[in-house]
């Protein structure tokens, strides 16, 4: 199968690797020209994923329009989406018009929109024609860029509506390292994927603060408890938060060094400013804007979500980070379930 992989940081050049392994025909393009000739000419993408070697069937293309008009048209083809979730809109309605009828969406970039609010299979429904909606899907999952790239055992999710789209996705990033389930619960898929780098940058505050292990698994389990009331008010499954785009991504991010969010979330608690901490990393921390997505959602649905509220704090009314891990201490008792 052809496939083109839209954006050349760690996790797109990963799955262009899961791609190439599966024997697939694999188009990789990123915005920047330069970056892209350094991976042509070096068979490394020595910025994101420094040290691994890329498939030699792997082809790299800075012309979108090309990389699309090469498709074929008579025979499924895959555009996987892993640009960042606020660019996906401008990408995607970019080339919606070029797309050809038998090509089958993937989002795996994990982001709710802010000025919409919207996950990226609604941006996607918004952005690309209606013939194509039958043929959407979301790859998500507990799944670090280089293990992935380097062929670890690796265990994901492919989300669609429509049962067939699912199991394409399945079939084309299935390999013998690289296991994908099929869900058709599209939201429960995307808001864990989203909100656990809300959580995972919590996290890292706690433990830039000097907090421990029993800090973690409290945030990690009272986050997969609003993580789950959110989803299931928008219509999820709560079998699906426990499962691997669930509790699987949010123990990985949580907890995994190799965590952006998690990383952005330290270097607040050691003090640094956002924009520091920011300036710091070297790829996109999706959590920051998803805190705004989830902070106003939570307003809109009237889910109480009390750790991502205090990350919102932090990261946007310029909170101290100390104060707000003993605000969140500070709550009234509660039932747990409750």
């Amino acid at each position: 199968m052809e496939a083109i992989v839209l954006g050349s940081g760690s996790w797109g050049t990963a799955l262009a690797c899961v791609l190439c392994q599966g024997g697939h025909a694999v188009t990789l393009w990123g915005r920047d020209a330069g970056q892209l000739a350094d991976i042509e000419q070096r068979r490394e993408n020595a910025r994101y994923l420094p040290g691994l070697t890329l498939p030699a069937s792997l082809r790299v293309q800075p012309d979108l329009g090309q990389a699309i008009a090469a498709l074929p048209t008579d025979q499924p083809t895959l555009v996987v989406s892993v640009v960042p979730s606020h660019t996906t809109r401008e990408v995607l309605g970019g080339i919606a018009a070029k797309l050809p009828a038998q090509a089958v969406v993937v989002t795996a970039s994990k982001g709710i929109e802010n000025e919409s609010l919207s996950p990226m299979i609604e941006v996607m429904k918004q952005a690309l024609p209606a013939a194509l909606h039958s043929r959407l899907a979301v790859l998500s999952g507990p799944s670090f860029a280089r293990e992935t790239a380097e062929g670890q055992p690796t265990a994901v999710v492919s989300a669609a509506e429509q049962r067939g789209t699912a199991e394409l996705v399945q079939q084309a990033f299935q390999t013998g390292a690289f296991r994908v389930y099929t869900s058709d619960d599209v939201i429960g898929v995307e808001i864990g994927g989203a909100v656990k780098n809300v959580i995972a940058i919590a996290c890292g505050m706690a433990e830039g603060l000097g907090f421990g292990h029993n800090t973690r698994a409290a945030l990690i389990t009272r986050g997969l408890a609003e993580i789950s009331r959110l989803a299931v008010r928008l219509g999820a499954n709560p079998l699906t938060l426990a499962g691997l785009a669930g509790m699987g991504d949010l123990v990985l991010t949580c907890n995994g060094p190799q965590s952006r969010n998690r990383t952005c979330g330290l270097l607040l608690g050691q003090g640094k400013t956002l924009s520091q901490a920011l300036a710091e990393m070297r790829q996109v921390a999706e959590g920051v804007k998803t805190t705004r997505s989830v902070h106003d959602l939570a307003q809109r649905t009237g889910i109480e979500m009390p750790i991502s509220q205090a990350i919102y704090r932090v990261l946007y009314e310029d909170r101290p980070v100390r104060q707000i891990m003993s605000d969140l201490l500070g709550r009234p008792p509660r039932h747990e379930l409750g």
